[in-house]
């Protein structure tokens, strides 16, 4: 019964990240259909949360295996492990969205995983090859996001050269509706993958499952919390990001979101745990920059930059603190 209890505890903080999840990359989400003006914030983020609610059918769970197996030597897990994980990665998120910074949440997780690993087994219960792939994405997803916002920024310029202002407005109007769904398809589809590798990884350390296969519903419950932490909406990351950055027309938005989906919604079939947050800034910042360089506001992407820099080794030393405090008395 205790061991029932404390991992309900457990997958409740999960479900609790997952809609903090849910809030900071709302603004990812929307961010593009808010600053457009093609939709209002509040009707957006419904727009968004909905597809994060259908996600659910139809993209595996190879993000989930990664999270679950794929960091750490899956032997080191209990369920005081993952609950550091969870404080780590939650206590950086939360910080994040009340400052306003979009951060990577899945990064912010991973680095929860990596601290607490650091400190129940040191560097050789790192899966090292699993780690360097995610990192790996770190960089090339907002340089991805970068490279697909300029091409289809390009493109669709040649495409609609001779078309009137006002058609081409209106016409992306209508065509944002459905980059802005495709792309939180496809946030749905990588970041609630991430929440399941964690509720799986409490099942296994409780020993009610062997493997790490997800049950349909932990896949449903992730999905809905998700969808839910959208709905509420991070506003402040919703400024910076659909404000602050660059200017944006309708088929700018288009471009941007259309860049970051098809990057995100690839990583997802590929099993690779990637930030939404990184690939829409660089879709949003590849567009601006096809206009003009000082279309971009550097200063706010400068911030963006350095919270994502920081957003691994700072959850990694929350966790890590809290697992050594536990530790120290007697708890793990």
């Amino acid at each position: 019964m205790e061991i029932l209890f404390f991992s309900g505890i457990i997958i409740l903080v999960a479900l609790i990240f997952d809609f903090l999840n849910g809030m900071n990359d709302a603004a990812n989400s929307i961010a593009t259909i808010v600053s457009t003006r093609v939709l209002s914030p509040r009707t957006a983020v419904a727009w968004a949360a909905f597809f994060n609610l259908i996600a659910a059918f139809g993209f595996g769970v190879g993000v989930a295996k990664t999270i679950g197996k794929g960091v750490v030597n899956p032997e080191i897990i209990s369920l005081w492990f993952v609950l550091t994980v969870l404080i780590g990665a939650v206590s950086w998120t939360h910080i994040c969205t009340i400052m306003g910074l979009p951060i990577s949440v899945s990064h912010a997780l991973i680095g929860g995983i990596i601290g607490a690993g650091l400190v129940k087994g040191g560097v050789n219960v790192l899966i090292i090859p699993g780690i360097t792939k995610i990192c790996i994405f770190i960089f090339l997803s907002p340089l991805i996001g970068m490279g697909l916002g300029i091409f289809f920024s390009i493109t669709t310029a040649w495409i609609f050269k001779n078309w009137r202002p006002g058609d081409v407005d209106r016409f992306f109007r209508v065509g944002q509706l459905v980059s802005s769904a495709m792309f939180s398809l496809g946030h749905g589809a990588n970041d609630a993958q991430k929440t399941m590798g964690i509720i799986v990884m409490v099942l296994v350390s409780a020993g009610w499952q062997s493997d790490f296969s997800v049950p349909v519903w932990v896949i449903l419950s992730c999905h809905i919390t998700i969808a839910m932490g959208t709905l509420i909406g991070g506003w402040k990351v919703v400024k910076t990001m659909g404000m602050r950055v660059t200017k944006l027309k309708p088929m700018d938005g288009f471009c941007a979101e259309t860049a970051a989906a098809a990057s995100i919604i690839g990583n997802s079939f590929a099993g690779i745990p990637v930030s939404t947050t990184h690939t829409i800034t660089g879709g949003i910042i590849g567009v601006g920059t096809v206009h003009r360089l000082s279309a971009v506001r550097w200063g706010v992407a400068k911030n963006i930059i350095i919270a994502w820099i920081l957003t691994i080794p700072g959850s990694a030393a929350v966790s890590g603190g809290v697992y050594l405090l536990l530790n120290l008395f007697g708890k793990v």
